[in-house]
């Protein structure tokens, strides 16, 4: 029997206006009530897995808001044929490789973007109202939930398969893209008001290495949780060598499957800390 995929979502019950700060504008995508959740997307853009997540907020009584950093929206690679998946992700690859607004291989260095998003958390805490904000980053921007945390307004950063920097080297492995200062004030929240930061990761997956996982243990102590599954434990038809999105292509969507834990445990969290009188 085939195993239960990840849902998907479809972008035309998504809302879409444009968002500016410091002269930067990107699209944002929004769906839902109640406090927000900033779902930033993995490669190659926002799919219909990933929209599929977002509306599992949405059910939950949270509104979201994607914001649309690179990509074709609703692309969905997963069914595209090998060559226009091919030329997807060297579309986009191209895509964040010349934009300034990322950073790919350096060490202890935030990417620039992350100032827009802290200030797009802001802005969707005083339009939605709550207790805070959560931010999902995963795969090529999972640290950005991480650095985003800075700002006092996100309650949850999620860290799903954070990729960035690449693993070359083994300093690279050894990090994430978090300046030292941002993570040094992530590190005092941790102490002084409890934050968790959630990280999950597939084992063997060579775009997010256990030295980033170690690593964040030692900078944020008991404040970071990490969520660590065996490659077995993915979907099957993840189209990935290895099994690497755990809330999304890698997902077994059913209860009892390790994955479905995992993101049940995201999901737990972000109740608890925005939703706390329910």
């Amino acid at each position: 029997m085939a195993k239960p995929k990840a849902p998907e979502g479809d972008l035309s019950t998504f809302t879409c206006e444009a968002f500016t700060h410091a002269g930067v504008t990107h699209p944002v995508y929004r769906k839902g009530a109640g406090p927000a959740v900033l779902v930033i997307t993995e490669m190659p853009g926002i799919s219909p897995q990933v929209l599929g997540f977002a509306d599992r907020l949405v059910a939950l009584g949270l509104s979201v808001a994607l914001p649309q950093l690179f990509g074709t929206p609703g692309f969905d690679a997963a069914r595209a044929r090998p060559l226009a998946r091919l030329r997807g992700a060297v579309k986009v690859l191209a895509e964040v490789c010349v934009s300034r607004e990322f950073t790919m291989l350096a060490t202890g260095r935030s990417s620039p973007v992350v100032d827009w998003l802290r200030a797009l958390a802001v802005h969707e805490h005083a339009r939605c109202g709550g207790p805070g904000v959560g931010a999902v980053g995963m795969c090529f921007t999972g640290g950005f939930a991480l650095a985003m945390a800075t700002e006092p307004r996100v309650l949850v950063p999620v860290l799903s398969q954070p990729s960035l920097p690449l693993g070359l080297t083994a300093r690279q492995r050894r990090s994430i893209d978090c300046g030292p200062e941002e993570l040094a004030t992530v590190a005092g929240r941790c102490v002084r008001e409890g934050l968790q930061v959630l990280g999950l990761r597939f084992h063997g997956d060579p775009l997010v290495p256990p030295e980033r996982f170690a690593f964040l243990r030692e900078r944020l102590g008991d404040g970071f949780v990490a969520v660590e599954l065996e490659q077995r434990d993915g979907h099957p038809e993840e189209i990935l060598k290895k099994h690497h999105s755990v809330l999304t292509g890698g997902l077994v969507d059913a209860p009892g499957e390790p994955t479905h834990a995992a993101l049940q445990q995201v999901l737990d969290l972000l109740r608890r800390k925005l939703l706390p009188a329910a």
